[in-house]
């Protein structure tokens, strides 16, 4: 087992990438804190880790919020111990495509306070708690990477997330802490729900050497490779899972 005995927070561990990713850290041995604004998001996850032999527990967390996400870390140390692990995963989408006039400033912080706020928030308390060996896997996207029109907050927002990686990845090399990201390409999650009904669909979801989209799956197999041992030497690193569409 990759993880056995590791201590794992997944935040945003209620969506379709967190819970796919929990369940492939539970089959590897690590017990699991799912973190979420949806309760009842986070209930399914933690029943469907336990219903495979798994441990999971969750607890309801703004990750925008530094009381809450303080408040999370003293639960899953309370009741694990430690933390070796953490998914820093919460986020949101765009909110629909927008030229940059005609983004409403309240938009515009939402996915900014979401997306790296709440993955600094993450870092700050999570980081002091951590042992040597630790590995952190930050959610950017390849928006953040390329800039994407008409998503332009929630480009800027991976983007920061992107750069965040690499600077903290320093500072925390010498206690050999790990900092990683992934970047997906489109995924076949609710977040690109809207997408499939329009007519530019055909051709996003076939805008890759692959000539498909991904599955959360194949996320959360990238994020466990990261968290593992496996990738031991690997820190301050973007990997991205997009079935080559950087490449076009």
């Amino acid at each position: 087992m990759r993880l056995k005995n590791k201590v794992a927070i997944i935040t945003g561990g209620g969506g379709d990438i967190g819970r796919v990713t929990a369940l492939r850290f539970a089959e590897e041995g690590a017990s699991i804190m799912v973190t979420d604004l949806n309760e009842d998001a986070c209930v399914k996850t933690v029943n469907m880790v336990r219903e495979n032999g798994g441990n999971a527990d969750y607890i309801i967390t703004n990750m925008t919020d530094s009381q809450e996400v303080e408040n999370m870390v003293t639960k899953t140390i309370d009741l694990y111990g430690k933390i070796n692990i953490l998914f820093n995963n919460a986020g949101v989408g765009s909110g629909g495509e927008k030229k940059l006039p005609d983004v409403s400033l309240e938009q515009w912080q939402k996915v900014l306070d979401t997306n790296i706020t709440g993955v600094f928030l993450g870092l700050k308390y999570i980081i002091p708690k951590m042992e040597s060996g630790s590995s952190i896997i930050n959610t950017a996207s390849i928006a953040g990477i390329k800039g994407q029109k008409l998503i332009s907050a929630y480009s800027a927002s991976k983007s920061s997330v992107i750069a965040l990686t690499k600077a903290v990845s320093k500072e925390f090399g010498r206690q050999n802490i790990r900092v990683n990201a992934v970047a997906p390409g489109i995924i076949d999650t609710s977040m690109v729900t809207h997408w499939k009904e329009t007519k530019k669909w055909p051709l996003l979801s076939t805008a890759n050497s692959l000539k498909r989209i991904g599955t959360p799956e194949e996320v959360a197999n990238a994020v466990l490779f990261l968290a593992s041992d496996e990738a031991s030497f690997i820190t301050g690193e973007t990997l991205v899972v997009d079935g080559g569409t950087l490449n076009q």
